[in-house]
């Protein structure tokens, strides 16, 4: 005769204990009018695509080993509804705001260096005005090819790329400045949400890593 199964019942939700207890985070947000918005002159694009950026990043790689990205999730209110802040290249590419860091340099600084570049009028100081908040989540790259992953493998010892993704905390009111080869657009979380073939993989796993948050829209 088989071995019974055995089923140990989990603890009880509704026990009461204060270790059960969870609270939800509450995330501020601001109307997308609540911003200004204006251009600057092109940034030059060392990547025209995919391909590319994998054949520089094989390149690279001998010389300076994993490549750490830093990626920045800015939500605005729009509609009444939670959206997330792209940059589109060539009416076809959506990325998040940031980039590789530089060798040494820290996620925080890093990130914020790629937000003055991109997002802020001057790139004096180092985007100091911007505040990066947790880390929501890690993309790997195992090898040189398009596919990513939210965890490691683990047969893999040398993955050759790492990307983060940090939440911005936006002020009430500010300035954006883009690159006039760059569209810095709102798009609702809902549209994103598995939205693979669009915004790729990391872009559409968005709105899962900020379903821990309450949005609080503040009106203007």
């Amino acid at each position: 005769m088989g071995e019974e199964a055995r089923v140990i019942a989990a603890p009880n939700a509704n026990s009461g204990s204060d270790d059960d207890e969870s609270e939800s985070v509450e995330l501020d947000i601001y109307p997308l009018s609540s911003y200004y918005f204006g251009s600057k002159d092109p940034i030059p694009f060392k990547d025209h695509s995919l391909a590319d950026r994998l054949h520089r990043m094989k390149s690279n790689y001998s010389a300076r080993g994993i490549r750490t990205c830093v990626e920045a999730v800015i939500v605005v209110e729009l509609f009444k509804h939670p959206h997330l802040l792209l940059l589109q290249i060539k009416n076809s590419i959506f990325k998040l705001p940031g980039g590789r860091l530089r060798p040494g340099e820290s996620d925080t600084n890093g990130l914020k260096r790629k937000l003055a570049r991109k997002l802020s009028v001057s790139e004096d100081g180092y985007g100091a005005e911007w505040e990066v908040g947790e880390c929501l989540g890690m993309w790997w790259r195992p090898d040189f090819e398009i596919l990513q992953y939210p965890f490691l493998p683990p047969n893999i010892n040398q993955p050759k790329e790492c990307t983060k993704l940090f939440l911005i905390k936006l002020p009430m009111s500010r300035k954006f400045t883009v690159p006039k080869n760059l569209r810095l657009l709102a798009v609702p979380l809902c549209q994103i949400h598995e939205n693979h073939k669009t915004y790729g993989q990391i872009i559409s796993g968005v709105p899962q890593l900020l379903s821990k948050f309450s949005f609080n829209m503040i009106e203007s």
